[in-house]
This record gives structure tokens, sequence and C-alpha cells, in this order.
């Protein structure tokens, strides 16, 4: 008689620190770095990235006036 004893290990579930880790930081930290984009080019004193980021937004779709 022998006794054989397997584990199985489900290695497909994540744990839930990982998915804010993999998924929840980047997509803050890239929506960090839109705003300070767009509102430094908004504000932005000199005429041609105010003019650029302006086009931009027109380009996205997003209408502004």
């Amino acid at each position: 008689m022998s006794i054989h004893a397997s584990a199985v290990v489900d290695h497909t579930s994540a744990p839930a620190t990982s998915v804010a880790k993999d998924k929840v930081l980047p997509a803050l930290f890239a929506s960090a770095l839109a705003v300070a984009l767009l509102y430094g080019a908004a504000f932005s004193p000199m005429e041609a990235l105010h003019n650029a980021a302006h086009d931009g937004r027109h380009s996205a779709g997003f209408p502004c006036h």
C-alpha cells in the first residue's frame, strides 16, 4: 500500500496587493503626470506652448471654448 500526497497550487489568482500595485499605482501616477502637464501648458506664459496644448486638446476631441 502506498500513500501519495499531492498539493494543488493555483497560480492564476493574484493577491489583492499585487493588483493594486500592478494596476492602480501606475494609473494614478499617469493621471498625476497628465494633470501636471496639462496645467503646466495651459498656464504657461509662453504663447507657443499654450497654443500647442490648445491644439492638442482640440485634436483629441475635447472642446475648450
